[in-house]
């Protein structure tokens, strides 16, 4: 309530005729510390009702964007590879910021209602939680406030924020929602940065990063290492599907497993005793792991959500397998260094030919580094059938060439110094068709859209190299691997315990 009288959030009004006042409710939860030793606090927020808002009246326009996680780990590999210093800060009552454009009401908050003014509403001058465009309007706030301050806004990430300084150095700001992160070498920069953002909002000095939207991050600077680790949600993840005792396994997914449709209940008995599973609640919960930092079970989880709409026993023995692996690996993470490598993006793609069985369409991933940090990861089914491996190939090479024209863009802005980025390939086939404009019978068929890759290739935007089978790191993300090969793809991409 001190935040809401603060921020000057609304004014006690009468309710016009013909409008209509938005219900409200408290939300209490006890939330965990940022620095993840189990410290604690109470917390309160005054909601808005935003389900009952009506679109054209109450809201137009309501999307937010919010910075990815993508561009958070080429921040990551940049204040590794350059040591620079890496600090975090919180908005406190981020939403209550920015000026409300729509004129809203909403009732008052229960246990504060004013004697003598009970039947008044509140009119919001500011946004509230709850709202549907609320996130939006802290957007354009704080981005407002960032260009007055002289930074330019990223074109390919429109949280990322950053501004050249003298000797070369550039002062970055990455914003999700309202949590930051904020790197530079000097200190000296983000911490004039930090006055300025606490003397315009209300913020919270978190001091150097250490977890952010869940992912820890341990830092060794004398050694120039630096980690993006799970292990806590990870651990939260077994206790809540009782996992926490099982036995470890070596790979995400035993090359025992041919899942498939068939083995979906063709009974109503087998079905409702899957119910009684939570298939798609232990999905989900992979899902975020994956996204974030563990692409060793990217092939695994692509597989399992095939079959969230109708799950049979085999599939959820293979979930519990990814959860046995996890159980063993709840320390694995991204690692990024500083070392000789050069500063460039390099990537690394590969395609299972037909190797869904109910389909038969084929599976892509690729993996990009930057110097030696793991940054961006993907393994999807295709969207049509391949008929040959070079075709399954030329479509998992257009897919990864676009992730690499984005990364390119993103890197230039960031003063990385990238020409063509290389993309290593394990099929010459395919290699060859991206390079040979000349008409192929064989490939005719092939979506117009999809040649696209010659054109990055022509124009120099990428580079496609081969590389043996053995020694492309892609190949965790297509299939299921024995227990060596499997561990070698994790050390060539710097996946290790922290």
């Amino acid at each position: 309530m001190e935040s809401l009288r603060k921020n000057q959030t609304w004014d006690l009004v009468r309710l016009p005729k013909g409008a209509k006042a938005i219900s409200s409710k408290w939300i209490f939860r006890k939330k965990e510390s940022t620095s993840g030793k189990d410290q604690w606090r109470y917390k309160a927020r005054f909601v808005a009702k935003g389900f009952a808002q009506n679109k054209g009246v109450d809201f137009d326009e309501i999307f937010s964007p919010v910075v990815k996680h993508c561009s958070i780990r080429v921040l990551l590999a940049m204040v590794a590879m350059n040591d620079m210093e890496l600090e975090q800060m919180d908005v406190k009552t981020a939403f209550l910021h920015d000026n409300l454009e729509e004129e809203i009401y909403i009732l008052q908050p229960e246990g504060f209602v004013q004697p003598g003014d009970e039947k008044k509403v509140c009119k919001l001058r500011r946004s509230l939680y709850g709202l549907k465009q609320a996130p939006r309007m802290w957007n354009k706030r704080f981005d407002t406030f960032m260009v007055s301050q002289g930074f330019s806004r990223s074109q390919y990430d429109s949280c990322a924020y950053y501004k050249f300084l003298a000797n070369d150095d550039v002062l970055i700001l990455m914003l999700y929602v309202d949590d930051m992160l904020i790197a530079c070498k000097s200190a000296q920069e983000i911490q004039s940065l930090k006055r300025k953002l606490q003397a315009e909002f209300e913020m919270k000095d978190l001091g150097q990063a250490q977890k952010i939207l869940g992912m820890e991050i341990k830092r060794d600077r004398k050694r120039g290492m630096l980690w993006l680790s799970q292990t806590g949600y990870i651990q939260k993840v077994l206790e809540k599907f009782n996992m926490t005792e099982s036995k470890p396994v070596s790979t995400p997914l035993g090359q025992q497993f041919r899942l498939s449709s068939q083995q979906c209940p063709d009974t109503e008995r087998e079905r409702q005793k899957m119910l009684g599973m939570p298939y798609v609640s232990v999905v989900g919960c992979l899902m975020y792991a994956m996204i974030c930092t563990r692409p060793d079970i990217a092939q695994a989880v692509t597989v399992v959500s095939r079959y969230m709409g109708n799950p049979g026993r085999q599939h959820w023995e293979a979930v519990k397998w990814i959860l046995r692996y996890l159980n063993g690996t709840k320390n694995v993470g991204v690692l990024f260094k500083k070392s000789g490598v050069s500063r460039v993006l390099e990537g690394y793609i590969d395609s299972d030919y037909a190797g869904d069985l109910d389909r038969r369409r084929s599976t892509s991933g690729y993996i990009f580094l930057c110097g030696e940090g793991l940054i961006s990861w993907k393994a999807t089914m295709q969207n049509i059938v391949a008929l040959s491996t070079t075709e399954a190939e030329y479509i998992a090479a257009v897919e990864a060439a676009k992730e690499a024209v984005w990364l390119k863009g993103l890197a230039k802005e960031l003063r990385i110094s990238q020409e063509a980025v290389k993309l290593h390939c394990d099929s010459q086939s395919a290699i060859c068709l991206a390079k040979d404009p000349v008409y192929h019978a064989r490939t005719k068929h092939i979506d117009v859209r999809y040649h696209k890759l010659r054109q990055f290739v022509a124009g120099g935007d990428i580079q496609l190299l081969k590389v043996h089978t053995e020694d492309n790191i892609a190949d965790m993300l297509t299939k299921p691997l024995t227990g060596v090969k499997f561990k070698y793809c994790l050390d060539l991409a710097h996946i290790c315990a922290c």
